[in-house]
């Protein structure tokens, strides 16, 4: 009777005692998921689409939202003329008219203005993604971070470009030869920001994408047109009296800062990161949201 009552007293507590297998999974050390976001995954086309899309959407009603400030804008435009003259760069002028005299030229750079900007900024973003996946969030992450903080440019320092000018003889290239085009002017000067001169993003763009190609390209031909197309987006912008000197150096500045914010997060430049990521796992933040909505849905 004992006996029994021993036994059946063991039986209920090793039943009842929990087993411990030692392989339940241990949540993830701050250190370590930092590691995993920062590792570079190959990148998937719909998110990349989407994030481009609402980030420019994003940017382009920023910019526009700003307000014009008209008077602020042309007292800072005759500033930085002012400046220009004292440095003697103030060639502007100069270098609109020249151009302007010949109409294929200038008919060809209105063009260039209004297209290129794009067509080239997103190239260069489909050539990383589909040559350079491993490069390419942290390529990209040097684009948005220079385009965030222009913005705030914009918001601080409404500037006037040359054409709007009061007081100087500078040629509006698009309307005197009817291109079409420019946001900046013409039918389509209502839809953007016309004081947003400070700093200019086809330049900062514009050095993101020579530099990128510069820095990945294995052909010697590919990596001098990378750099020629700044250059040439620099004659541009001041043969069209869309920019002066100086903000072509916000843009540059710019860009600087957003090379800094992507070097401070990988560790390292965007072309010294592996060509092909390591991670193909799914990054932690698009897993932390779907595991979310999946525990709404349950």
């Amino acid at each position: 009777m004992g006996e029994a009552s021993v036994k059946t007293l063991e039986t209920r507590t090793d039943v009842s005692s929990p087993i411990v297998t030692g392989t339940e999974p241990r949540p993830e050390s701050g250190r370590a998921l930092l590691d995993r976001m920062r590792a570079p995954r190959r990148p998937r086309i719909w998110f990349e689409v989407l994030l481009i899309a609402i980030s420019y959407w994003t940017y382009s009603l920023i910019r526009n939202a700003v307000p014009e400030q008209k008077a602020a804008a042309l007292a800072n435009a005759d500033w930085i003329w002012e400046i220009e003259g004292r440095l003697g760069i103030a060639v502007e002028l100069t270098v609109n008219h020249a151009i302007n005299s010949v109409t294929w030229l200038i008919v060809g750079m209105n063009y260039y203005y209004a297209t290129l900007h794009f067509i080239v900024t997103i190239g260069v973003l489909v050539w990383i993604y589909r040559f350079h996946p491993g490069r390419y969030a942290a390529t990209r992450m040097v684009l948005f971070a220079t385009t965030g903080v222009a913005l705030v440019g914009y918001y601080l320092y409404p500037l006037a470009p040359p054409r709007l000018m009061n007081g100087q003889d500078f040629i509006d290239t698009v309307l005197v030869h009817h291109t079409w085009g420019s946001m900046a002017s013409g039918n389509l000067k209502h839809m953007s920001n016309q004081y947003a001169a400070m700093p200019s993003m086809h330049i900062g763009w514009s050095l993101w994408c020579g530099l990128t190609i510069f820095a990945v390209a294995s052909a010697p031909w590919a990596r001098i047109l990378g750099l020629l197309y700044p250059a040439a987006t620099l004659v541009v912008i001041v043969a069209t009296a869309n920019h002066f000197w100086l903000d072509a150096v916000g843009g540059l500045l710019c860009l600087a800062f957003g090379y800094a914010v992507s070097r401070t997060w990988y560790g390292t430049l965007p072309h010294r990161l592996p060509r092909h990521p390591r991670a193909e796992d799914r990054h932690p933040a698009a897993e932390a949201l779907l595991n979310r909505v999946r525990t709404r849905r349950a």
